[in-house]
């Protein structure tokens, strides 16, 4: 009945029957709908429809925030203005009847005047890339509409849900922290000092060193008075329009809003399939990304029944539509108001939500919704169950209470409520006296992140003893739903709360809860190991409340272990950045060496910077899905995409028979591929492709394409499977070779052995892949636009695809939101498949990867395995090492070959270890290929030296600080490929950090720490670092610049480098602007264009600003040589006049420059050279706090000193460091890469995928740039720095083994030990091994298939 009556619903919604009209503002602006799609998304429409293309699309699943807009509603019952932020990508567009949404677009452009929000965020240099931005900056307008002096707490609060590649967040919390009443110590520095500046008294003292980035005296005051008022017009919709239900018909679907609970329980009796939406935060994730589909939607959002908020005596109630924000600011107003002893339940439930996903998920799930879905992973689910929550549940005639914990009695959470019925609200009891409630979770990232496991813990006392009355246990994450602990609880009341009751309880709960091998999820015995930890923390806040109660009744907690209790909050970072101010006879125009703002800055904060997917719809443009494999190594057998064919809009598949010239790229003897023929090596491999009339229909289109297949063996994905089928893609691994390693072995004191593992990693730029072909219509010519770091090589490949020359391909690059690596090669790929569209159908065509497909079919940052035997002697000097390397290097070489040989020069990091042998090479796997990454090796190779370094200290019963300070680089040596360095920098970073971190005195400060907690341990690690920078081969460091002059006295600039963030036009402004003088407001910067620098290298491996400063400077120098004789004549004009006057005299006023390149070789066969220009030196020293019980940790504080010559602008250079570094803190810690046994893989957004958020940096955060520091080679004897201050991000690593090890030391366990990165909550719990990991059942044995792999 249930089917048939929705497909009738289906059949209505396809035969047209008129839809209401919908009716809302956007910026002011009415907009009336009249074929609203239940369908759409607001994130679409506004860029499709309205052509409002600041709001972007990051994530499609509200997991990054880029899509943030503010929502305005009215409230009739307290006629009030409700204001709060949310994901456009999840509101659906017939939600918004009588709705006010405001964009980036709407709070300021550059036409107009720009908001204090978007200006405080730009000139406080938050923005790189600047493709977060826009979502950035509305998160926090809508923060200031209701809260216009936030507290920091509320800025962290509001930016909790935004995610950015970046910057590393630092500079966008200064610029929004401004607006906060109360001030911060870094924000006020009387004398110029500061908190973190805790021991000032460092050499050159009198040289002036700024800490200033911007000045918050420039910004324009927060005016409430000047925003945008609610339209009059939606008050009076809501105030006085009679309530009529609404009724909106898609092209597939239908959606019915009622307007009381007797209509919504009519519509649920007529179809009671139909899902009830009012957030969308769990409806639309599954409709997008797992093609759940639903022809019939009912939105009860306009039905007040749902949204009651009532107090009782006994308790509160809740409406099911209240959303999470809402029930948040509840259970604050009454933990405040209540007696403690009465809100317990309430608080257990307020610290769940708090970290509960970002503020624009809160602002609109539902309360309902979250307890509805039975998720697993539900944080509020198993407080409630415990609290003995009753659900009011309703249909036609009938209304009835049902306890909560009745939805999971069954285990899988699939009984109880009957489809017609609704939850019309919540009773949350009021907890009593002798009664005792506590919430865990442990996740992946503290914020914004779905548990692993969470827990819901009661117990009720006999009154005034210590003997259980009652106790409710329920997890989540452990099965399909939220579990209880029945049995347990049941054989413990009766019981004292003791610690024979406590083991008694971990024991019963172990086998009453049985998580299988190969448990969906993974971290098997990670979770197992939650499971009795979360009982060991109840236990130990049950008991000092007991001992607070009943002082003289119960035995003391040993102090040692208090600090198990408490949680771990995010704190507003404190920061400081020092850098050398400018020489005194600098002239002020000068802008070299001055902390200037990026220059498409405000661009970036009104939403009006360009993206590939931003520019404008080209006429009967069409659009491009991805058809994929789902096998890693099979032959195909059939592709069928007959019934893709028929579906709306589809134009045409498109397939290798397509191609005209070039599919297989031969860089190396295994190519590269476009499109597979006959056989797929990978997961995620392309076979082809749909070109429909819309983004969506082409996607719906690719869905239906069939493919058969015949699989292949071997099936080859990790590096150990690699090795046992000597799968390589070179027969010989790369070599260097320095010393007689074998004879010095025989006169060490000792020789370690062992080997590291560490995970691959994603890109995770925030704009995807995102290519647009548009034929011109005669001589095969075609604009090819794209978010590349190459676009010579895009033009190449396409080109040589269709078969053209390269003359016919004109590639242009605006900028690119974000890239580190990742948009080279597979771009080009990507690029291909596209123009190859465009060319067989005529069409301009677009191609903007999802999420999901983006992270699917590119590769990222390769799997590493180290293995090293090490000989030092007895006072830590390290006299010989033999490693050999193994990188997965998925299916097609890409750039994995290069990376190998980049892991080899670098592997020494900042150590002379006299005779060294290293081998390396690169494993040929059916994975996606693994490509460029910032770093390009030397993060794992990195990794791999300090890791055995740490080991060497262990077994020597000395510091690492020690053992790195013993073999670092002493004098003017050469490196293992003989290639001569001064280590004098090296020197004075280490001797800076370890002063201005005040190392030795706060390692002292947590070694007394560690000695009073058992379960909470501090580290403190300090690194140092030497990076290399360099092609190894002239040929990729050449550079051309062009330089226009016109009559009116402007410059338009144009150079062959790629703006992705680095801030490379705007040094490239300064540079021109010092070399001739000008101003920089004078020179404008268009695009990079295959069009004006042809054969123009990659802006890859830091040196974009060295190559193109260069080419920039050769020509302007050269147009000014032409201009001397006129600006001598009259020295006091202006450039118009200069310019006017060469033009009369037939003067030449465009100019090119050219820069060759850096030398550079390197012998392999020899194992020498000179591969690199220069070296970058820098330390960090890193302080964490780490959870044993729980494997959670917080970063406490991290300083950093770097050498980067003299910097050409120290708010970019600094904003290069903090990014770099937090993205190495992810690549070390949160960032894990998890694929199923077949290849497939599972973390494809940032709901399984972690990069750091704002929850992730550490609470204090210093840089300084070393003063007088030169670099004579390059322009400015600045130095090149995008990539190296990732590798620093390994600081928080150790400092995290540092405090493993103290836990481990206090246990009794060996003190050398291994830990593989990334340095998981799941690892380091699992390395800080006690009572309870003894405890859980063990898996190592048994041959069960487990449910993930990790690379």
């Amino acid at each position: 009945m249930a089917v048939s009556t929705l497909a009738a619903a289906a059949g209505e919604a396809r035969a047209g029957m008129a839809s209401d009209e919908l009716v809302f503002y956007v910026n002011g602006k009415r907009i009336v709908e009249e074929k609203a799609d239940p369908e759409q998304m607001l994130l679409p429409y506004l860029r499709k429809s309205l052509r409002l293309t600041g709001t972007k699309s990051g994530c499609g699943g509200g997991g990054c925030g880029a899509c943030t807009v503010m929502i305005s509603r009215y409230e009739p019952v307290t006629k009030k203005i409700v204001h709060y932020s949310a994901n456009a990508c999840l509101i659906p567009i017939c939600s918004l009847y009588g709705t006010a949404v405001i964009t980036v677009e709407g709070i300021g452009t550059t036409k107009t005047r720009i908001h204090p929000v978007q200006e405080r965020i730009a000139k406080s240099h938050g923005s790189q890339c600047g493709f977060c931005t826009p979502g950035m900056v509305m998160s926090i307008y809508a923060l200031l509409r209701n809260q216009p002096e936030p507290t920091s707490e509320q800025i962290t609060e509001a930016l909790a849900g935004n995610l950015c590649r970046c910057t590393g967040y630092r500079p966008i919390i200064d610029g929004c922290n401004t607006f906060c009443k109360e001030s911060f110590c870094c924000q006020s520095r009387e004398n110029g000092n500061c908190c973190l500046d805790q021991e000032d008294h460092l050499p050159n003292k009198e040289k002036k060193t700024c800490t200033t980035l911007f000045s918050a005296e420039e910004f324009q005051p927060l005016d409430p008075t000047q925003e945008l008022i609610f339209p009059p017009e939606l008050m009076r919709m809501a105030e006085n329009q009679t309530a009529r239900t609404l009724i909106f018909h898609g092209e597939r679907t239908r959606w019915i809003s009622p307007v009381n609970r007797k209509e919504l329980l009519e519509l649920k009796a007529k179809y009671p399939q139909a899902p009830l939406v009012v957030g969308n935060t769990g409806l639309g994730p599954s409709m997008k990304f797992k093609g759940v589909f639903h022809p019939l939607i009912i939105s009860p959002t306009r039905i007040l029944d749902l949204y009651v908020v009532e107090h009782t005596e006994n308790g509160l109630i809740l409406g099911a539509a209240c959303s999470l924000t809402l029930v948040k600011d509840i259970l604050t107003k009454a933990i405040s108001e209540l007696p403690a002893e009465k809100t317990k339940i309430f608080c257990a439930l307020l610290q769940q939500l708090k970290t509960l996903g970002g503020q624009q998920i809160r602002n609109v799930a539902s309360f309902g919704g979250n307890i509805i879905m039975r998720s697993s992973t539900s944080d509020i689910n198993p407080i409630l169950a415990v609290g003995n929550s009753i659900l009011s549940v309703a249909s036609q005639g009938r209304l009835r209470q049902i306890p909560l914990s009745d939805l999971f009695a069954d285990g899988l959470g699939k009984n109880t409520l009957e489809p017609e019925e609704i939850l019309v609200s919540i009773h949350i009891p009021h907890s009593r006296k002798g009664e005792f409630v506590s919430a865990f979770r442990q996740a992946q990232r503290q914020e914004n992140a779905l548990p692993i496991v969470t827990a819901g813990m009661r117990v009720l006392f006999d009154e005034g003893c210590n003997i259980i009355k009652d106790i409710s246990i329920f997890y989540g994450g452990i099965s399909p739903t939220t579990v209880a602990a029945k049995h347990t609880c049941q054989a413990l009341i009766g019981r004292p709360w003791d610690e024979e009751m406590l083991d008694e309880a971990c024991r019963s709960v172990l086998k009453e809860l049985v998580l299988p091998s190969a448990a969906p999820g993974g971290k098997v015995e990670y979770r197992r190991t939650l499971i009795v930890s979360f009982i060991f923390k109840f236990y130990l806040e049950v008991l000092k409340s007991l001992k607070t109660m009943y002082s003289s009744r119960y035995p003391d907690i040993p102090e040692n272990y208090m600090s198990a209790l408490e949680h771990f909050h995010t704190k507003i970072p404190q920061s400081m950045q020092k850098f050398q101010d400018v020489e005194l006879g600098q002239l002020a125009q000068d802008p070299i060496g001055r902390p200037v703002m990026h220059q498409a800055g405000i661009k970036h904060a009104t939403g009006e910077a360009i993206y590939c997917d931003d520019i404008r719809a080209v006429d009967e443009e069409l659009f491009l899905a991805l058809v994929t494999s789902s096998k890693a190594h099979a032959k195909i057998g059939s592709i069928d995409a007959s019934e893709a064919l028929k579906m709306p809009g589809v134009v045409d598949i498109i397939s290798v028979q397509d191609v005209p010239a070039t599919n297989e790229f031969y860089n190396y003897e295994i190519p590269d591929i476009v499109f597979a023929r006959g056989t797929v090596t990978c997961v995620g491999q392309i076979v082809c492709a749909v070109v429909a009339d819309s983004d969506v229909h082409a996607k719906q289109a690719a869905a239906k394409v069939k493919i058969e297949y015949e699989p292949q063996e071997p099936v080859i994905l990790t590096i150990q499977e690699a090795i046992e089928h000597n799968s390589f893609f070179e027969p010989q691994k790369k070599k260097i070779e320095n010393g007689n390693v074998d004879e010095a072995f025989k006169s060490v004191d000792h020789i370690l052995e062992g080997e590291i593992h560490i995970g691959g990693q994603k890109h995770f730029y925030i704009e995807t892949q995102s290519i647009l072909a548009v034929p011109k219509g005669e001589d095969k010519e075609m604009d090819v636009y794209v978010s590349s770091q190459h676009p010579a090589m895009v033009q190449e490949m396409v080109a040589s695809c269709l078969g053209i020359p390269d003359n016919r391909i004109m590639c242009h690059v605006k900028r690119v939101g974000g890239a580190f690596g990742g948009k080279l090669l597979r771009t080009g790929l990507l690029a291909c498949i596209v123009a190859v569209a465009a060319n067989k159908t005529g069409h301009a065509v677009r191609c903007v990867l999802d999420r999901g497909t983006d992270m699917l079919v590119t590769g990222g940052r390769h799997p590493f395995v180290g293995k090293y035997k090490v000989g030092f002697m007895n006072n830590g000097r390290v006299l010989a090492i033999d490693i050999d390397v193994y990188l997965n290097g998925g299916c097609t070489p890409d750039d994995s070959l290069l990376v190998t040989e980049i892991v080899l020069l670098k592997m020494d990091n900042a150590y002379k270890i006299p005779s060294i042998r290293s081998h390396c090479c690169t494993c040929k796997t059916h994975m996606p290929s693994n490509t460029a990454f910032r770093g390009f090796g030397f993060p794992q190779a990195g990794l791999l030296t300090e890791a055995w370094i740490t080991r060497v200290a262990a077994r020597c019963g000395l510091l690492p600080e020690e053992i790195r300070e013993i073999n670092m680089y002493k004098e003017n040596e050469q490196t293992p490929y003989k290639q001569e360095l001064n280590p004098q920098n090296l020197h004075k970073c280490w001797n800076e950090c370890m002063d201005k971190s005040a190392y030795h005195t706060r390692k002292a400060t947590v070694n007394k720490f560690n000695a009073h907690n058992y379960w909470k341990k501090k580290g403190i690690a300090i690194i140092p670092m030497k990076f290399p920078v360099g092609f190894c081969t002239r040929v990729l460091g050449q550079a051309a610049a062009l330089v226009h002059l016109y009559t009116d006295g402007s410059v338009l600039l144009t150079h062959g480098g790629v703006e992705m963030g680095q801030g490379l036009h705007t040094k490239m402004i300064q540079v021109a602007s010092r070399e001739l003088k000008m101003p920089m407001s004078n020179i404008h910067f268009c695009e990079t264009s295959t069009t004006t620098i042809p054969n123009a290298c990659a802006s890859v491996g830091s040196m974009g600003t060295d190559v193109n400063g260069m080419a920039v400077k050769d020509a302007c120098q050269t147009l000014l040589k032409r201009l001397a004789p006129i600006i001598d004549q009259n020295p006091k004009g202006s450039w118009k006049e200069w310019a006017k006057e060469a033009f009369d005299q037939s003067i030449n006023l465009s100019a090119t420059g050219y820069f060759r390149g850096y030398e550079a070789d390197m012998d392999w066969e020899k194992g020498e050279g000179h591969p690199f220009e220069y070296f970058i030196y820098g330390a960090a020293c890193t302080e964490v706090e780490i959870d044993c019980l729980t494997g959670g940790h917080k970063n406490i504080r991290t300083d950093i000193v770097m050498d980067i010559g003299r910097s050409i602008n120290p708010a970019v250079d600094i904003g290069q460091i903090e990014g770099a570094f937090v993205q190495g803190l992810g690549l070390y810690t949160t960032e894990e890469l998890s694929f199923s046994p077949e290849g497939v893989l599972y973390t494809r957004g940032p709901d399984q995928y972690k990069i750091p958020a704002v929850c992730d940096i550490p609470e204090q955060f210093s840089v300084s740039l070393l003063a007088s520091s030169q670099n004579t080679t390059a322009i400015y004897s600045s130095k090149g720095l995008g990539e190296s201050g990732l590798f620093l991000g390994c600081s928080v690593f150790f400092a995290i083994w540092d405090a493993v090890a103290a836990a481990r030391r206090e246990r009794e366990l060996s003190g050398d030990f291994v830990l593989n990165s990334p340095l998981t909550p799941e690892r380091i719990r699992m390395a800080c091994a006690d009572q309870f990991t003894e405890m859980i059942p063990k898996d190592e044995n048994k041959p069960t298939a487990s449910w993930n792999i990790l690379l």
